[in-house]
């Protein structure tokens, strides 16, 4: 953790010159460009893989119609079909595991107290938005900082909703099969998952917030390009 930490320090003292009193916010935003770089190719082997389970959801779908009354030959025969195409079930989760000490070093980091002091122009780094509205309200000068993360993470939030109805969630499961009502269900829900983003920021220290909404920002660019050739925008398929 304090190898991390001590990474933000640095680049906080590299973007001195250039943003003054706001160069830890700064240092903040380029680490967490840096670890999204970083897993950048993981990221790209996940759009693959979605774009090939997508690809193979009709022979999942004749599998599990072949199978239906053996679920240990069906779930034998799904593992064959994914290491013939060479497609791996858990790449999608890895960028997001991968993401999660970067995260946790910035609501520790300051939660903890160890730099306060610095701020993103008139909020304090290690406060919460609450502590924005006890200090001058919604439109205060911390308030308005927040008012602008808020913003951002709608417009990103908007737009992936959007997208995401646009080329709807494929479910691969047969009607009337076990999971078929959940599946159905994820389908309607995720497309809303962007706007909890908006409760994430709310709760935690601005140093996480800041991580939370460039990553959000970094994820709906990177995905706009990784599945710009993509008809649909994820495949749901049941463990």
């Amino acid at each position: 953790m304090s190898v991390f930490a001590s990474l933000v320090e640095r680049l906080a003292d590299l973007l001195q010159p250039l943003f003054a009193d706001t160069a830890t916010a700064a240092a903040i935003v380029l680490f967490t460009l840096l670890v999204r770089l970083a897993i950048h190719p993981l990221s790209r082997a996940a759009a693959r893989g979605q774009k090939a389970r997508t690809r193979l959801a009709p022979q999942l779908a004749a599998l599990r119609k072949k199978h239906a009354k053996n679920p240990d030959r069906l779930q034998k025969a799904i593992m064959e079909l994914h290491a013939k195409e060479k497609v791996s079930p858990l790449a999608g989760c890895l960028p997001s595991l991968l993401q999660a000490p970067a995260f946790f070093l910035m609501f520790h980091l300051f939660s903890s107290g160890r730099m306060a002091g610095h701020s993103l122009f008139a909020a304090p780094l290690g406060d919460h938005y609450a502590d924005a509205l006890s200090h001058g309200g919604v439109f205060g000068p911390a308030g308005l900082v927040y008012v602008v993360l808020f913003a951002i993470v709608a417009t990103v939030a908007t737009y992936n909703y959007l997208r995401a109805k646009r080329q709807p969630v494929a479910v691969a499961v047969e009607p009337g099969q076990p999971g078929a009502g959940v599946a159905a269900g994820m389908a309607k829900f995720l497309p809303l998952l962007s706007f909890a983003t908006l409760l994430s920021v709310a709760a935690v220290p601005l140093a996480a917030a800041l991580y939370i909404v460039t990553s959000t920002t970094w994820t709906a660019v990177e995905r706009a390009f990784l599945y710009r050739d993509m008809p649909q925008a994820a495949l749901v398929t049941p463990a």
